[in-house]
């Protein structure tokens, strides 16, 4: 049987697919350590535990007078110290008060804090206003952190919240996973670099928009990109590339030429140096996915398409290469919110639309939902999830999973 006429194979659900790249892949162990002020965006691979309690002692939680609930109701309370933050207090007078300012540890002796807008300062002391109650306004020692108590565990994706955490119990530098090695090529004669002095493309020309594209995905995610850029369109150049590029990388990325039936150098050349698996995946846009091995480095093709590279990239290679680093959550999770289109056709394939939130609260659709049309992937805010064989009625709850979620 000719290649042509060979069947093709039978579609895989995206959870099928996903399952399979993430059992055939393993996190890669290198571990370097950074310093904290550089992790962002990282992975951990050694958990941070706190050697302090935090707050490390009972501090006022806003500016105000600190003081002893009994002593609150007299006529009038001298001032018998000023606590402003990073200063040690002393034991609180009976019957006095403390000036004190927001971060500052209590006095030892006062049980709680009045905010200073409900005080009236006269000549010779402060007169409080309205009663407090015992432990007002005071931050308790510990009550954030514990002293032993593990604060980021392996395997969290470092974010800004996160870094001020690790800084919070004294962490200077941070044991991370080292970032993956991924190898980035196009093949094929028709692509063409943008240009500071464009000229009329020649018939049959494309700008190479997903180089860019999936750069940036990668970089976004803390890869280090090795960039071999254009490939001349030869089994020979395309060998060699696949060569480099697994001397030197953990992963090789690629888009488009690995549909199946498709005449191109990458499909044989890939097979020649290793071994390829071609993947017909139940999504649109996306469906064709080819995951194979090339020495020592794992391969993904990706679709040609734009839109489809990008989503598949989404969808399955920012799984894998979360993987790679040890990340503990790998899939964005999503959340309902109400159509506010509708979708009278549907598919028997999985689809993500691209669509962007309204004022009201709900998500509008992009009016052409082409796998080549990458200006609704700016446009829009996020995907909508839509089973297969579902339709859409405006009003009706659909998955939403924003950008923010899948890009990082």
């Amino acid at each position: 049987m000719s290649e042509s006429a060979a069947p093709r194979p039978p579609l895989q659900s995206l959870d099928e697919a996903l399952a399979r790249l993430l059992g055939a892949v393993a996190p890669l162990g290198r571990v370097e350590s950074v310093s904290t002020f550089d992790a962002l965006g990282r992975v951990l691979a050694a958990e941070v535990v706190s050697t302090l309690d935090v707050p490390p002692a009972d501090n006022t939680a806003m500016d105000g007078y600190a003081l002893r609930v009994i002593d609150a109701a007299a006529d009038l309370l001298p001032i018998s110290q000023r606590v402003p933050a990073g200063s040690v207090p002393q034991p609180l007078q009976p019957g006095t008060a403390a000036r004190i300012f927001t971060g500052a540890p209590i006095p030892p002796g006062a049980d709680c804090v009045v905010m200073q807008e409900l005080c009236e300062v006269v000549e010779g002391g402060v007169r409080v206003k309205t009663p407090p109650s015992p432990g007002q306004h005071i931050r308790r020692r510990g009550e954030d952190v514990q002293q032993g108590s593990t604060v980021l565990a392996v395997g969290h994706k470092l974010d800004a919240a996160s870094l001020g955490l690790a800084a919070s119990v004294g962490a200077a530098t941070l044991q991370v996973a080292a970032r993956p090695r991924v190898a980035l090529f196009s093949t094929g004669d028709e692509l063409v670099m943008p240009s500071d002095n464009p000229q009329p493309l020649k018939p049959g020309a494309i700008y190479n928009s997903n180089r860019f594209t999936l750069r940036g995905l990668l970089q976004g995610l803390g890869c280090e990109v090795i960039d071999l850029g254009i490939v001349p369109d030869s089994l020979d150049a395309t060998r060699a590339a696949l060569r480099e590029a697994a001397a030197r990388a953990d992963l090789i990325i690629t888009s488009g030429g690995v549909s199946v039936g498709e005449e191109d150098h990458l499909r044989p050349a890939v097979q020649a140096e290793g071994r390829l698996d071609l993947w017909q995946i139940a999504i649109k846009p996306g469906k064709p996915l080819a995951f194979g091995r090339v020495g020592e480095s794992w391969f993904i093709g990706l679709p040609g398409n734009p839109v489809a590279s990008f989503i598949t990239f989404l969808l399955l290679v920012r799984p894998v290469i979360l993987r790679l680093q040890g990340a503990s959550a790998l899939q964005a999770k999503g959340f309902s919110l109400r159509a506010d289109f509708a979708w009278p056709k549907a598919d028997k394939r999985r689809e993500f639309m691209r669509v962007r939130l309204n004022a009201a609260g709900g998500l509008d659709l992009f009016a052409n939902q082409g796998s080549g049309v990458l200006t609704s992937a700016v446009w829009g805010d996020g995907l909508v999830d839509n089973p297969p064989g579902q339709l859409i009625e405006p009003g009706q709850m659909v998955r939403f999973i924003p950008f923010s979620e899948l890009l990082s």
